[in-house]
């Protein structure tokens, strides 16, 4: 690896660090510099601004957030559909560690930006959106296969991506929750049996 890059990648690390310990407002470029132990003027040599540094930070949390990440519709079959849905959520919600508290305090400030940063608001619409379509589509499928009821398939969907939105929120606020049953409960009520088909 090139040292810019490996300098740019260390500038990402830390700014993560930083925003998830002190939130992004607080987090100035020289601390930035300060960690990776450069001088501040260094890092427009990178990124031009705060703003792209931060939309780099953005982009990096998110990238592996998409439905088919965690949910490959393509292979859910009928025995294994309960089995699938368990544990793409499972995949989903994050170890209970402090680090990982750190990064979802991150994540919940660029969802609060997204009311005040039209850029950040129209992204995450998109991200939400395409989590509900996909749970959707899955659910139709499950139906297809006899094992999702087909009445109520909707709100089926837009409650496993409220769950799943949720049980993040309230890690973040360090709440102790069995939130693997939460999440078993949950795929349960939209299976046809409403037993457990793991």
């Amino acid at each position: 690896m090139k040292k810019k890059e490996l300098t740019a990648n260390q500038l990402l690390e830390s700014a993560f660090e930083l925003f998830a310990k002190h939130g992004i407002e607080k987090t100035s470029l020289a601390m930035i510099a300060n960690e990776v132990g450069i001088t501040k003027p260094s890092i427009y040599y990178h990124f031009s601004s705060k703003e792209v540094l931060v939309q780099r930070v953005f982009d990096h949390i998110f990238s592996d957030y998409k439905f088919a990440h965690y949910f490959p519709i393509e292979q859910f079959h009928a025995h294994n559909f309960g089995e699938l849905l368990y544990q793409g959520g499972l995949r989903m919600i994050p170890e209970p560690h402090e680090e990982n508290y750190a990064a979802l305090r991150l994540v919940n400030e660029f969802m609060l930006s997204a009311g005040r940063q039209e850029n950040y608001a129209q992204r995450l619409i998109h991200m939400q959106q395409e989590f509900l379509d996909g749970f959707h589509e899955l659910l139709q499928k499950g139906a297809n296969l006899g094992v999702v009821s087909s009445t109520h398939l909707e709100p089926k969907a837009h409650m496993l991506a409220l769950v799943i939105d949720n049980i993040t929120t309230y890690m973040m606020m360090q709440l102790e929750l069995n939130y693997e049953q939460i999440w078993q409960e949950a795929v349960n009520h939209v299976l046809l049996s409403g037993r457990d088909q793991r």
